[in-house]
């Protein structure tokens, strides 16, 4: 029902204010393209239910009807062939934010090994069919001390005459990068990348490379990276 009132106030902008380009005929689609979700979008009576679709509606009662009030607009826009502003952005609410997990206290390693330094390594000289899995082992840090989101936790770097390529990521289904603590209360943890080679990979020289950053009891937050032996892929 929500869906066909604002179908309907958008299908009546059009009609009435379009000197004739739009006649009754017209049909209106709702489609949602912009890759976000909002929760459900109720009418005002549901709401007052309070059942599944209701209470996920997160604005409020009059959800639809600011929809509706804004879909006219741009409709109103798009007839009377004018411009949109572009430039207003949602307030930034992450300082608003309620946190209920506890901070990072601080992050450790045993003495003489540093963040990024491997644990548990690639054999040396191995070599890997494609299919097989491949994984290494870092000294690390808790993954909230930055979440890295314009960065990743884990790379699968390629030998390309001197130089490291970056060929798969942790958003890739193929690497996978595991984070523990060996007990619940210690500052030190570990973190594991696991890469199954995929069948469409090249051959060639790789190896795995983890990055983080580590809390210190006093002072910032620091960056380090590390990365695994160097290993052939057939």
């Amino acid at each position: 029902m929500a869906g066909r009132r604002l179908r309907d106030a958008v299908k009546n902008v059009l009609i009435s204010g379009s000197n004739g380009d739009f006649g009754t005929n017209i049909h209106v689609v709702l489609a949602g393209l912009t890759n976000t979700y909002s929760q459900y979008v109720t009418t005002f009576e549901e709401y007052q239910i309070q059942r599944y679709e209701g209470a996920s509606t997160l604005y409020g009662p009059h959800t639809l009807s600011a929809y509706i009030q804004e879909f006219q607009k741009l409709a109103t826009a798009m007839v009377e062939n004018k411009e949109v502003p572009t430039n207003i952005q949602p307030p930034d609410m992450l300082e608003k934010q309620i946190g209920l997990l506890p901070g990072v206290m601080y992050d450790s390693t045993p003495p003489g090994v540093h963040f990024g330094d491997v644990s548990s390594d690639v054999a040396a000289n191995s070599n890997f069919r494609k299919g097989t899995t491949v994984n290494a082992t870092f000294y690390s840090a808790c993954p909230r001390n930055d979440l890295l989101t314009e960065g990743t936790f884990a790379l699968v770097e390629k030998l390309n005459g001197n130089d490291w390529i970056p060929i798969y990521d942790d958003d890739d289904w193929s690497l996978q990068f595991k984070w523990s603590r060996p007990s619940k209360f210690s500052p030190r943890s570990f973190a594991t990348l696991e890469w199954t080679i995929p069948e469409d990979a090249a051959s060639g020289v790789y190896r795995l490379r983890h990055s983080g950053a580590s809390k210190p009891l006093i002072g910032s937050i620091k960056h380090f990276t590390g990365t695994s032996r160097a290993f052939a892929v057939r």
